[in-house]
């Protein structure tokens, strides 16, 4: 989704999954004023006539554009895939309806089936499923699962869900692909202020309109962010020193900055600091001068999982419960919807009378999945896999 960021950062040659690709980063609407939305804006007043000139330039002008476009695309992608040895999917839930069905579920199937034409074969490696609740994201989900040589989910709810859906084809269940990553301690220089114990804060913009136009509410986005400053408030009225991060670093920094505020003005509690992170060596840097991580995202646990750091896990998808339970930290997982401040602490302070034993069950689980990734790598991989994966803790 954004082929510039990635060979740049990695070096790796890439191309657009689509026509429609992102940057990092929020970018605020435009309130310029032209003649165009000038028109459009006097139009509305008439809904009959607004409806009707909207229907007539969909059929007559922007769907003829939009298919033709679409299908220079695909036979673009088609001569690129024809180049290929094998087409991997990976990299978390792929299988997901978010968006609408014309986004990850279109995407992701379209790239199949061109590698199915072209006799290249694919896998599914390790990906997340769900929601999938539109026809139309199940039939191109169900379709990409169908024509790919080998499946592999990363939980055991995201094969049920496939299956739900009408993938009968045989498939297997391994952890999340990032847990083969090994990390060099001795490169993640740990600043640490002070002798207080430090807490890593990492929110995210849970249904924020700027944000997610699908699932807009402003009302539960400033309520997460009120639980959160309350949290906040209170490790730091309990000798707890702060530390914000996130692990999205295109739209996390806007919850971090709301938080900030809220913790300011409204609970007159000193700014906790935050420096902006643009790599994953950064992260990793901030996680580990860390003591505990409380954290919204599924890969935010997992990093805090590889640094063997209690943590805490405000849950906004089923993914993050079904990780917490696979690591046996299931008491220490709370739903990001339902949970109060006064949960928050009493769940954070459970956390902290059980560290010991929790980052023993971590290691231990950590362990088991590298072992399970290894043999999963080796055999799918048997000239590439080394014996493990180094994490590119050198900025570049």
């Amino acid at each position: 989704m954004n082929p510039a960021d990635t060979e740049n950062r990695h070096a790796i040659r890439s191309y657009p999954l689509r026509l429609k690709t992102w940057s990092f980063g929020y970018k605020p609407v435009s309130e310029t004023k032209n003649l165009k939305n000038t028109l459009k804006s006097r139009l509305s007043t008439h809904v009959f006539l607004y409806g009707s000139l909207r229907a007539l330039n969909a059929f007559a002008n922007r769907i003829p554009r939009i298919v033709f476009r679409e299908l220079r695309f695909l036979v673009k992608s088609y001569r690129l895939v024809k180049t290929f040895d094998l087409l991997v999917v990976c990299g978390g839930g792929q299988l997901t309806e978010w968006g609408g069905p014309w986004q990850f579920p279109y995407t992701v199937c379209k790239w199949v089936m061109l590698a199915k034409i072209a006799t290249v074969r694919c896998m599914f490696l390790n990906v997340g499923a769900g929601p999938l609740t539109h026809p139309l994201s199940k039939l191109f989900s169900r379709r990409a699962l169908r024509a790919a040589s080998y499946v592999s989910f990363r939980d055991h709810e995201s094969r049920a869900l496939a299956r739900q859906i009408g993938f009968d084809g045989s498939s297997q269940v391994f952890p999340d692909s990032a847990h083969a990553l090994h990390l060099d301690g001795s490169s993640l220089n740990c600043n640490r202020h002070g002798s207080h114990k430090v807490v890593g804060i990492s929110p995210m913009p849970y249904c924020d309109p700027r944000v997610y136009p699908g699932e807009k509410d402003q009302a539960a986005y400033e309520d997460f962010i009120t639980k959160f400053a309350h949290l906040s408030s209170w490790l730091v009225d309990h000798s707890y020193s702060l530390c914000f991060f996130g692990s999205d670093i295109g739209v996390d920094p806007l919850a971090i900055a709301d938080l900030q505020t809220v913790l300011r003005n409204q609970l007159a509690a000193r700014a906790s600091r935050y420096n902006p992170i643009d790599s994953l060596h950064e992260l990793l840097v901030v996680i580990s001068a860390t003591d505990y991580v409380v954290t919204c995202r599924f890969h935010g646990v997992i990093f805090a999982h590889l640094l063997n750091k209690p943590v805490l896990a405000v849950s906004h998808h089923p993914k993050v419960e079904s990780l917490m339970k696979d690591l046996g930290l299931g008491n220490y997982c709370v739903d990001i919807r339902t949970c109060d401040p006064t949960l928050l602490a009493e769940k954070f302070s459970f956390l902290v009378s059980n560290a010991d034993g929790i980052k023993r069950q971590m290691a231990s689980r950590l362990g088991l999945y590298r072992s399970q990734l290894m043999s999963q790598f080796n055999q799918l991989f048997p000239q590439q896999a080394p014996a493990v994966i180094e994490a590119p803790l050198v900025q570049q």
